[in-house]
């Protein structure tokens, strides 16, 4: 999920069949290219996965291009989506009006092959500058995997996708066990070199690229488990709490152990218009509450 990528997915959304093959064969080969033939279509695929680019008619029966991309502006999960329009007649006020409503450019029909390659190649060369910017600033300094803010704004975007789909949502909540100890005792220099192993354990756990783990704050960290039941969630967590153990960093101070330990709250749920993200931090929190207070070093978990 955060990690960049070196094949571009690729969307065109146009009604004329022959209209998406001479697109399709203009783009540079190595691309992941779908299409569909209807705005409506276009904005449901856009709304369940990725896409770097967007290649979009004007004129379609329904729901018109320029409605499209203004609406595809204001989808959360879109986020710096470059849409170019496709059309064969343009006038400069149409011309303004696609700029206005979002759009990055304009392919006229009948296009050049070569023009519509270098024009696509040039956007997404763009979009990945964008986007690592965006990875810069959505990566916690110090331990090198996703922010707070990269969790918050993810959060959403996964909720509102699980809202749809009806699937369960689950959440960890994960504390390094008598961390202010550690820090009191072996310095912060330590200290700081402790987080980031553990950070990076804990990144390295997970397998499916929709799963994620942020540093949520101090020496607390949180991962989100998307279309993933109690069950696969207590799998993981139990799995993390081994690997953090494993690591064998000495904790003479702590009150579990002679090393550090995590604890870790759960919670799960399907997530529906009646409740919000909060709702599932809330829960998972008070997990982790009672996961410390049954001793730490140890998982709770419940939906």
């Amino acid at each position: 999920m955060f990690s960049g990528k070196e094949r571009s997915a690729i969307l065109i959304v146009d009604d004329e069949t022959a209209n998406i093959r001479a697109l399709s064969s203009a783009i540079d080969p190595g691309h992941e290219v779908l299409f569909t033939t209807s705005g409506e279509k276009a904005l449901a695929m856009l709304e369940e996965r990725e896409f770097d680019i967007v290649l979009l008619d004007v004129t379609m029966p329904g729901m018109s291009g320029f409605e499209v991309c203004e609406r595809i502006q204001n989808l959360s999960a879109c986020g710096n989506i470059p849409v170019i329009f496709v059309t064969a007649n343009i006038t400069e006020e149409d011309e303004t009006k696609g700029l206005e409503f979002g759009a990055v450019d304009y392919i006229t029909k009948p296009f050049h092959n070569a023009i519509v390659r270098m024009r696509v190649r040039n956007h997404l060369k763009t979009k990945k500058q964008c986007d690592y910017l965006a990875n810069l600033s959505n990566m916690d300094g110090l331990t090198q995997i996703p922010n707070r803010r990269f969790f918050d704004e993810s959060i959403k975007k996964e909720w509102a996708r699980s809202v749809r789909s009806q699937s369960t949502l689950s959440l960890l909540l994960i504390d390094i066990d008598s961390f202010k100890k550690y820090n009191d005792n072996y310095g912060h220099a330590e200290g700081d070199s402790c987080l980031k192993q553990v950070a990076q354990t804990l990144a390295s756990t997970l397998v499916r690229t929709t799963d994620f783990v942020a540093r949520y704050g101090g020496e607390e960290f949180v991962c989100v488990l998307p279309e993933t039941d109690l069950n696969g969630a207590m799998l993981i967590a139990e799995k993390m709490r081994d690997k953090i153990e494993q690591l064998k960093i000495p904790h003479l101070h702590s009150q579990v152990t002679d090393h550090i330990t995590i604890s870790i709250g759960g919670y799960d749920l399907i997530p529906n218009s009646d409740l919000n993200p909060q709702d599932l931090v809330i829960q998972a929190d008070k997990n982790l509450y009672e996961a410390k207070n049954r001793g730490r070093n140890q998982v709770v978990c419940t939906d």
